[in-house]
């Protein structure tokens, strides 16, 4: 009897003692994050891209003065352009392309309300996936859950900026102008979609490199949270590739 009462205390013990094991290794396995800290960590980290990467494109030359995402002619008008330039018409199409990119200065303003609305509606799944994905992952979230609503807010301003600033005219001078040169294969490309766009592909093009920042420089991680979902993470992310954004001509 005795016996018996000694083996069952032990059982109970080395189960116990399991029991224990196993919680620990968890935690150290997921670096002591929990969930709430993980969404917490990466809606912190979207709102600084967001702010970070909508103050550089919205500010004078945001578009105009960064190569990364500056917008030239439309791929199909670019022997306009070339042609243009070969008869003298050089100043006319730079101001055409100044325009283009200050109508996409202009539409910046309008993002932070639209990706502040995505970032609340990231479930738990959404989550641990940004944060074990690649170094991109957050913002590709982002263009997933927002890039239509994006694209209907831009859309207006960029039409009404384009009008604004000439550009419409500008480009409607160019086209005309090419159109009427001896040989040539007329064009009509749609300017207002294509100008969206490229806003809307630059805008995100910032909003990564923010994120690539926080993942991977320390100096990045502005805030407790950060630091700690981050920092815990960062041996994971350093190996992840990263994918193309995806695009936007669908919408």
């Amino acid at each position: 009897m005795i016996r018996n009462t000694f083996y069952c205390f032990l059982l109970a013990l080395t189960l116990a003692g399991c029991a224990g094991l196993g919680t620990i290794l968890q935690d150290v396995g997921s670096g002591s994050l929990t969930t709430a800290d993980v969404i917490r960590g990466l809606k912190e980290a979207l709102r600084v891209g967001i702010q970070n990467g909508s103050d550089q494109a919205s500010r004078v030359d945001g578009y105009f003065g960064n190569a990364l995402i500056k917008i030239m002619m439309p791929p199909e008008a670019q022997k306009v352009e070339t042609a243009l330039r070969q008869v003298g018409l050089g100043k006319e199409v730079d101001k055409f392309i100044l325009s283009l990119n200050r109508a996409a200065e202009d539409a910046a303003k309008k993002a932070k309300p639209i990706f502040f609305e995505a970032i609340t509606s990231m479930t738990i799944s959404d989550a641990w996936g940004i944060l074990n994905g690649s170094d991109t992952a957050a913002t590709a979230y982002l263009r997933r859950t927002s890039g239509v609503a994006l694209f209907n807010s831009f859309y207006p301003v960029v039409d009404s900026t384009l009008q604004l600033n000439m550009a419409t005219k500008y480009y409607s001078d160019i086209v005309n102008t090419y159109n009427k040169l001896p040989f040539v294969q007329k064009v009509d490309p749609d300017l207002k979609r294509y100008a969206t766009n490229k806003a809307i592909d630059g805008l995100f093009l910032l909003v990564a490199e923010e994120e690539k920042k926080i993942r991977k420089d320390p100096a990045a991680r502005v805030s407790e949270i950060l630091r700690k979902v981050f920092g815990n993470n960062s041996s994971n992310t350093q190996n992840s590739a990263t994918p193309a954004l995806k695009p936007l001509g669908s919408y």
